[in-house]
């Protein structure tokens, strides 16, 4: 069975290909990626919820490339910006803003702030080519809090300040091994692999 990853971010293609051949033991599946699919359509996230945005990913490029899809939407959600940025993550600090200026920018907001509360939500959705109605979607969370500065090498995005509660590490700072297994990602991979 082929599987596409419907992402052009490799950070989250690498993460996502080490917990599917973790978890493929039994299971023969080939995951592919749109590195694969080099002129597959760029799908914009214009929903307004993780699932959504997911779904439309995972529909679009399963009706393109004429196999399942598995698509993922996640999110930073803190507490002291009423739960922002949230599914606007990647772009809240500007369309093209690297990860050093997304995190700069979330650190300034709530400089001050009394709870630097704050967790990771990630929604996967699989669809079927040509099958819009049978998309199955599934949401992880991982709780935790915001750091005073960045710490740490691995991962990407907000990594390097997020702190999972259990833990006085960055997901950045804990390494793939530890964060595949308590991210908000790997427990919806999880849940994600028993529809698959």
């Amino acid at each position: 069975m082929k599987l596409v990853l419907a992402t052009r971010n490799l950070g989250k293609v690498k993460e996502l290909t080490t917990m599917l051949d973790t978890a493929n033991k039994h299971q023969n599946i080939q995951i592919l990626s749109l590195q694969d699919f080099p002129d597959a359509p760029e799908v914009i996230e214009d929903r307004d919820t993780y699932q959504e945005n997911a779904a439309k990913k995972a529909t679009v490029i399963a009706d393109w490339t004429g196999h399942r899809t598995l698509a993922d939407d996640a999110g930073l959600e803190v507490d002291a910006l009423d739960g922002a940025p949230g599914v606007h993550s990647k772009r809240w600090a500007g369309e093209d803003a690297t990860d050093a200026i997304r995190i700069q920018k979330l650190l300034e907001a709530i400089e001050g702030a009394a709870s630097r509360k704050a967790r990771f939500v990630a929604a996967i959705a699989i669809a079927e080519p040509n099958d819009s109605k049978s998309v199955k979607i599934v949401v992880g969370k991982c709780e935790g809090h915001i750091t005073q500065t960045p710490a740490g090498e691995s991962g990407f995005g907000y990594d390097p300040i997020f702190v999972p509660n259990g833990y006085e590490k960055t997901f950045a700072e804990l390494g793939e091994t530890i964060k595949n297994r308590i991210s908000h990602r790997g427990e919806a991979l999880r849940l994600a692999l028993e529809l698959l």
